[in-house]
């Protein structure tokens, strides 16, 4: 059964006239006469009555032509389906942010992938750490990834610089220098240090480790999964911590966001995925970039 026989049916049964017909059609009358009857011949009945000079439809006729607008209608919406996840506006893309973008990064991205790609389906998850989020790429459970990269960049993915952070100490509020304009790392000397895991689960305590160690400082080390729960122990009074600034985009009550003395150690940021992106992917990582940025 040919489509362009079924288009020509479905404009013939709503004109009810072979003269309206072809010229919606854009074709001549007997061409238009011609694919009614291979239609006819296709499906072995007859589909109008010509016996009047107002074309009728006969009882399978009607029948066809429900049938005909609901594969025209569901046929048209593919094609409209297929050029949009052709042009990067469909599909699905999962995307992973580690904890310190999850409360910065994360909502930003959302809103603008939902205002500018509607059609797009984002599967978003946050709190994760950087180790997990490469893994997950490597599996293909995630398509892009916001992560703090080892000390030496993965080189079977291809992965963005977003941008550098400088890092902040996030205090106790009543933590005698809370209030301070900035604070120096050798005065954060005394209460634990509550960091993300150590070895190959986080990439963030090493970087803080060094810092402290580089003022001469060996801290007494409290470890937790998720950067969320580091501010939330800081609030209870267990300690102190160094997140990357983005982290202040997380107010909680019972905490201070006190930037360091000095030019501040930076961290980066990057953004993350398998070589040979999808169409969606891509526009997901530039919109991502240009977020971020």
């Amino acid at each position: 059964m040919e489509l362009r026989h079924l288009r020509s049916f479905a404009v013939l049964a709503e004109e009810r006239h072979f003269g309206r017909a072809a010229a919606r059609l854009h074709i001549a009358q007997p061409a238009l006469s011609q694919h009614l009857r291979q239609l006819e011949h296709e499906v072995g009945v007859r589909l109008v009555d010509r016996s009047t000079r107002r074309v009728e439809l006969t009882e399978a006729g009607r029948l066809l032509h429900d049938r005909t607008r609901e594969i025209l209608a569901t046929l048209d919406r593919t094609t409209a389906d297929l050029a949009l996840l052709a042009a990067g506006r469909a599909g699905r893309v999962r995307v992973g942010f580690v904890g310190t973008a999850t409360y910065d990064v994360l909502p930003r991205v959302a809103q603008r992938v939902r205002a500018e790609l509607p059609d797009l389906e984002l599967d978003l998850h946050g709190e994760l750490l950087a180790p997990a989020l490469l893994d997950a790429l490597r599996a293909a459970e995630l398509d892009l990834a916001v992560l703090r990269p080892p000390a030496v960049l993965p080189d079977d993915l291809v992965t963005v610089t977003l941008r550098e952070e400088p890092l902040v100490a996030v205090l106790p509020s009543g933590h005698p220098l809370a209030t301070a304009t900035e604070v120096e790392i050798a005065a954060l000397a005394g209460p634990p240090l509550i960091t993300h895991p150590s070895g190959r689960r986080s990439t963030m305590q090493p970087l803080v480790l060094e810092v402290f160690r580089r003022a001469g400082l060996e801290p007494e080390i409290v470890e937790v999964g998720e950067t969320g729960t580091l501010v939330a122990f800081v609030a209870a009074g267990l300690g102190i911590g160094l997140v990357p600034a983005s982290v202040r985009a997380l107010r909680l009550d019972g905490v201070a966001y006190v930037p360091l003395a000095g030019t501040p150690p930076t961290v980066p940021l990057v953004l993350a995925h398998r070589p040979g992106p999808t169409a969606a992917v891509a526009r997901v990582a530039s919109l991502i970039t240009a977020v971020v940025r």
